[in-house]
């Protein structure tokens, strides 16, 4: 849909702690370009990739107050803000990356990407984020009693501490650009991720033990600030939203031959690489979670709804 030229031109900043060449950030470019062909050169997205606005927990305080205009990030940090989000990273919900999607793309997913709206947010778009599994530098895990004592970093947010406080570790909430330096330091034994943030960060050559737990896979998601929002005609507000869903198919494709090619990596490096393991004591002991969260009525319907998709 192309659109005539208007006085309101302008350039959107985006923010993702991510590198250049990282799914995601390939993806909002992609967007990007979408939305400087389809304006005409009206409108134009630059992205600031690798941390450059800031951490991820920093750029979502920017993006409400309009400093960010677009912001990728997981849903798990912003659970704090959205409550309806944290469903999303609740572990072990997703029976496969099939249903994740199913639920993204329906009903659900366009629902929760309404809620950012009462919380200071504009939900445009999901993004994958494969399933997070937990890697270390200490042992392999290969039952949940090897979780004891030890320290993992997890994503500043309280559910994801509380789940791997359920699993018997000790979790340290840590920025995502200090991993590396807080596995080399020792302060953390470990942390918890995706293949591709687990390799292109390397992760991998300081933690070397990596277990499959695939305990959760919640996405990440593209916010726009609601000042930049609405700066926009609701024929430009069509055209970002539409673009961003366009960007969103276009990183899954993206997506599955980055886990492929990490996979490959680690295990070309000599890593040991957890995959038969009992998975069911894992699931036990963060299913108090799901008492906590099920407390209340429209998150237990949810939940209800997601399991239900087939």
């Amino acid at each position: 849909m192309l659109l005539p030229a208007a006085a309101n031109a302008r350039e959107f900043r985006a923010a993702d702690n991510q590198s250049a060449d990282y799914p995601t950030v390939q993806a909002l470019q992609f967007m990007a370009k979408l939305v400087e062909e389809r304006s005409q050169g009206r409108h134009r997205i630059r992205v600031f990739h690798s941390r450059q606005l800031g951490e991820e927990k920093e750029t979502i305080e920017l993006t409400r107050i309009g400093a960010i205009d677009l912001d990728r990030i997981n849903v798990a940090p912003v659970g704090t803000l959205v409550p309806q989000a944290n469903v999303l990273s609740l572990p072990f919900l997703f029976r496969s990356v099939e249903h994740l999607h199913k639920v993204l793309d329906q009903g659900i997913g366009k629902e929760i990407l309404a809620a950012f709206g009462r919380h200071g947010l504009v939900g445009l778009t999901f993004y994958d984020s494969g399933a997070r599994s937990i890697y270390n530098s200490v042992k392999p895990v290969r039952s949940i009693a090897d979780m004891k004592g030890l320290r993992i970093r997890v994503q500043q947010s309280e559910l994801m501490s509380d789940m791997i406080k359920a699993l018997g570790a000790e979790p340290i909430e840590l920025p995502y650009g200090q991993v590396s330096t807080g596995l080399s330091t020792r302060l953390i034994d470990g942390a918890e991720n995706n293949w591709p943030s687990y390799v292109t960060t390397g992760h991998y050559k300081l933690a070397p033990f990596y277990t499959l737990t695939e305990h959760t896979m919640g996405p990440e998601v593209l916010i726009m600030s609601p000042r930049a929002w609405e700066s926009l005609s609701s024929e430009d507000q069509d055209l970002f939203r539409a673009a961003a869903e366009e960007s969103s198919t276009f990183m899954r494709e993206l997506w599955t031959q980055w886990e492929e090619r990490s996979r490959v990596q680690a295990r070309t490096n000599g890593n040991v690489i957890v995959s038969e393991f009992d998975r069911q004591p894992f699931e036990d002991a963060v299913s108090a979670m799901f008492a906590g969260q099920l407390m209340d009525g429209d998150t237990r319907q949810v939940i209800g709804r997601i399991r239900q998709v087939q």
